[in-house]
This record gives C-alpha cells, sequence and structure tokens, in this order.
C-alpha cells in the first residue's frame, strides 16, 4: 500500500450493488466516475463514446452514447473531462472495463437558468 496510493480494500455487501461516492447503488452502465472539483455528484451527463466489443475481441470498437449520472468518485479520475464507467459485474463486464481506454466527450446537462447563471458568473467583469 506504501507503494501503490490506487490500493482499493474491498468489502462484502448486501443490497442492490456497489455504493458510489454519492451513497446510492451504481447503475450498470449508467454511473460514471468523475472528479469532484470539475463536477458535481448526481450530476447528469450525456456521453458520447465507444467501447471494447466483448463479443468480437479485435473488432471496431462499438458506439456509445447515453445518459449517466456522476455518482462516484476515482483515484485515477483526475480532470474535468475524465470520466470512468462502472460496467457491472461478470466476464464481459470485466473485459470491457479492462479494455475501456477509450477517447470521448461529455456534456453536462444543467437547467438552462442555472447553465445562463454559471456563464455570466465565469465572465470577465468590465
Amino acid at each position: 500500500m506504501a507503494e501503490n496510493a490506487s490500493y482499493v480494500f474491498f468489502r462484502q455487501l448486501e443490497g442492490d450493488g456497489p455504493l458510489g461516492a454519492e451513497g446510492v447503488a451504481l447503475t450498470e452502465g449508467r454511473s460514471l466516475a468523475v472528479d469532484r472539483a470539475y463536477l458535481p455528484l448526481g450530476a447528469p451527463l450525456w456521453l458520447d463514446t465507444t467501447y471494447p466489443d466483448p463479443e468480437t475481441p479485435g473488432n471496431p470498437p462499438l458506439p456509445l452514447q447515453r445518459l449517466m449520472i456522476a455518482q462516484d468518485t476515482g483515484g485515477a479520475i483526475r480532470g474535468g473531462v475524465r470520466g470512468d464507467v462502472f460496467w457491472g459485474f461478470g466476464e464481459e463486464a470485466a473485459y470491457i472495463a479492462g479494455h475501456m481506454a477509450n477517447k470521448g466527450r461529455f456534456w453536462l446537462l444543467l437547467p438552462n437558468a442555472l447553465a445562463d447563471k454559471l456563464l455570466h458568473a465565469a465572465e470577465p467583469s468590465a
């Protein structure tokens, strides 16, 4: 542990699944780990990327375009444009997670009034 800052402790859980940093069970294929310095937990994000094809390894990646929720954090998730999908359990999820290093984009979804307020707060004052 003194040599690996990313060391993770595991414990057996009862319930719907592993709890993310938001304190709720993570949802397979819909929960995203983010850097809380840039994105708030609970925020909806639209993700546009690709993922490895677990059925035919070596084939081109498959498209992944869907609504995600920022529900977790991670030791390797640093910066505003990083994220980690929770793929769930089992061999297929392990394959995808182990081979996922794809570039992509995501959009933070906000109500118009809040988005306008944040944009105006970020503008330099004259």
